[in-house]
């Protein structure tokens, strides 16, 4: 991470440079929360949607874009935001014939810097209009009258209901989930999405948990994660899956999403208020 230009002074680059792009070994976090990359108790995707892209035409003249890079969960690397935003910046004074070759090296470059087989998706004005906002149609605990006062992750705080025996299905979500960038400190907000299949888990514990994260430093993907993980050991669900919708920084969201449900899919392409 000292190699990273999180927390220093960055020059911006208005020429298409890829070397930019700074990857982050996956295995560095999983191996605190005991989880082994080669045989992963999750599957799933880290989506990011970039709206900051830009470049010339062949005339000149700017173009824009915007973009969404689903990047799998076991590739070997992700890539630190802000190395991202300054390699997209690059693109913004070179010339290229067309937005398809622009979304091809694009491919090519994220897919090399996080050593595996990306999907990528470019979308001009009208096709935008697909990007709708929307507001998840599930549970939301924020409005439940909570004490709390733990602001550094405490899993302990988590436990089942111990009113209802019967195996439950439901997705429930938070708005309330805070986190901090690992190097510079900055507040990184989020709403996370936590659907589950087992004995029925405690509300109140739930959100005591997510707000535990508020001091928290650590990047989107690793807390994602570190939910799954935490909610499998201490409620050891049938089913699970979390997925964390961060709000925008430096033009880019991130949407880490971690499930061991055999009929995952990529979800459809949406953004919560706040994003």
């Amino acid at each position: 991470m000292k190699a990273s230009p999180l927390g220093k002074v960055a020059t911006y680059k208005d020429k298409y440079d890829k070397s930019l792009l700074f990857p982050i070994d996956r295995d560095e976090n999983r191996k605190i929360l005991g989880v082994n990359s080669d045989s992963l108790p999750f599957s799933g995707h880290d989506i990011w949607n970039a709206f900051e892209l830009s470049w010339l035409n062949v005339k000149g003249k700017p173009e824009i874009a915007v973009c969404r890079f689903i990047i799998p969960c076991d590739s070997k690397y992700l890539i630190e935001s802000k190395s991202f935003k300054l390699y997209l910046n690059s693109f913004n004074g070179s010339v290229f014939d067309s937005a398809d070759e622009v979304k091809s090296i694009l491919y090519k470059d994220i897919s090399k810097a996080t050593d595996s087989d990306i999907k990528i998706e470019l979308y001009r004005e009208r096709e935008f209009l697909n990007f709708c906002i929307t507001t998840p149609e599930h549970i939301c605990l924020d409005n439940l009258d909570i004490t709390c006062k733990d602001y550094n992750i405490n899993s302990d705080l988590l436990c089942l209901d111990e009113l209802t025996n019967i195996s439950t299905e439901e997705v429930i979500y938070s708005n309330l989930l805070k986190s901090n960038c690992p190097v510079t400190g900055q507040p990184d907000w989020g709403t996370v999405i936590i659907g589950y299949k087992g004995r029925k888990i405690s509300h109140e514990s739930l959100l005591k948990y997510i707000v535990s994260f508020r001091n928290h430093n650590g990047f989107h993907e690793h807390c994602s994660e570190q939910i799954f993980v935490d909610l499998i050991n201490k409620c050891d669900p049938e089913k699970l899956s979390v997925q964390a919708m961060y709000t925008r920084r430096g033009g880019l969201d991130i949407n880490p999403i971690r499930t061991n449900d055999p009929n995952y899919k990529i979800p459809a392409l949406v953004r919560l208020f706040r994003q």
